[in-house]
């Protein structure tokens, strides 16, 4: 695996493939990699000839600096493991390199943007949707992939991909659960044992909901209701940011299931801001 922390280094390595013919396929990270990123790349080898995958924690999508600061980097151990998984190329820039001095353009996407994360962290997908644009103006890539346990965040690339007329297909990965069926995460880590139990009470509630529904159940409210009440009653201390079924193209809210669906999930476990998300299909 070839590794890179330039611009003007990636561009050169890319420049003949791509007029060979071949078809670039990128995953972007920031790092801290599990099985989750590992099988977006997986998944990526059926879309392209190779596989560009970057490591960058991206300053401007915290909205607490501490966050930023605290957050875990070990480059070295993402390169092993994306070498184990056959990725072609490391992309890990500085963040000097992809904000250069002076600065000032940010790519921001209305509406999709607002609810949600966007309400709770001011500026985040400000910052999600700049860095991304940096990220394919670099690599020019034919196709991505993004995971489906950020749904928002996918839902926001897919219409800035739109809006803007990137020529870049977007593959949507599919969601990685532990065996207990936690969504795996980053974040996992620094949940204690105890807390990792009471988190699975997330989970728990979507499958349920998801069970109510097969039996029948379309009502909004009563679904994440389901969710809502596995998590009350399972942790002492409950703090749910929010439950909310919304089509899966807006995101918006919706009082019963109609077509593509999903429910959105975040609660908090010792501090601990825990995504999950479910699918809900009447095709």
């Amino acid at each position: 695996m070839k590794r890179c922390d330039s611009i003007i280094e990636l561009r050169s390595i890319l420049k003949p493939l791509r007029r060979a013919g071949k078809r670039i396929g990128f995953v972007p990270t920031m790092g801290a990699l599990h099985a989750g990123h590992l099988s977006l790349a997986h998944t990526l080898k059926e879309h392209c000839d190779l596989r560009v995958c970057s490591v960058f924690v991206n300053p401007t999508q915290f909205n607490d600096p501490k966050d930023y600061q605290a957050y875990l980097i070990n480059i070295e151990r993402d390169a092993e493991l994306l070498e184990k998984e056959g990725v072609d190329l490391l992309f890990a820039p500085s963040a000097a390199e992809i904000y250069a001095g002076g600065y000032q353009t940010t790519v921001s996407v209305n509406e999709i943007s607002k609810p949600f994360e966007g309400a709770l962290r001011a500026g985040h997908f400000t910052g999600v949707a700049s860095v991304v644009t940096i990220l394919f103006n670099a690599v020019q890539p034919d196709v991505a992939i993004f995971g489906e346990k950020d749904f928002q965040q996918l839902s926001l690339i897919e219409r800035m991909v739109g809006d803007l007329k990137m020529d870049i297909e977007i593959v949507r990965g599919a969601l990685v659960r532990d065996s207990d069926g936690l969504a795996l995460s980053s974040r996992n880590a620094r949940l204690s044992p105890e807390g990792r139990r009471q988190a699975l009470a997330i989970s728990r509630g979507l499958f349920a909901a998801q069970q109510s529904f097969s039996a029948g159940e379309r009502c909004a409210r009563a679904l994440e209701g389901i969710v809502t009440n596995e998590i009350i009653n399972s942790m002492p201390n409950p703090e749910i940011d929010y439950v909310s079924l919304v089509n899966e193209l807006s995101l918006e809210p919706l009082e019963t299931v109609n077509g593509r669906c999903r429910i959105l999930v975040v609660a908090r476990v010792e501090g601990v801001r825990l995504l999950d998300n479910a699918p809900f299909h009447m095709d």
